[in-house]
């Protein structure tokens, strides 16, 4: 402050005492950062966790995967199966007697006598083995 105050310099000065707050300092304590090996561990756990899930994931891909494979299999086999009955079908109507004996009839064959037909072999009717040319079993005949 000025020592001239209001044009008179025989005033006294007045200096207000100034409230002094006492500063007080206050402690912050910091966290101690991690040791490295610790943080290799968290890291280690981390790693470990996301690789496990990788592979479960990569298993659930693969099952997926051949379930559905499976499903159209079992759709190639359904679709086969109706085809195969249609076939068997077709087989059973071509193979009926009656309409072998008329295909055959308008080819111009005819039905032979018994009489007519000679055993094939080697002539004999009796062999000396005690089986005859007719109930020889071959591979193709049970």
């Amino acid at each position: 402050m000025p020592a001239y105050i209001q044009g008179n310099l025989a005033v006294e000065q007045r200096t207000e005492n100034k409230v002094k707050v006492k500063e007080t300092k206050k402690i912050v304590y910091r966290n101690k950062t991690l040791p490295v090996q610790e943080k290799l561990l968290y890291l280690f756990t981390v790693a470990v966790c996301v690789v496990v899930a990788g592979v479960i994931i990569w298993r659930y891909a693969q099952i997926y995967e051949i379930s559905s494979s499976i499903q159209t299999f079992e759709q190639k086999i359904a679709k086969l199966e109706a085809e195969n009955s249609i076939l068997k079908q077709k087989v059973d109507a071509l193979s009926d007697h009656q309409r072998l004996e008329e295909e055959a009839r308008s080819r111009g064959y005819s039905v032979a006598d018994p009489n007519q037909t000679k055993p094939s072999g080697t002539g004999k009717t009796s062999g000396t083995s005690g089986q005859s040319v007719a109930s020889k079993k071959t591979k193709d005949q049970p």
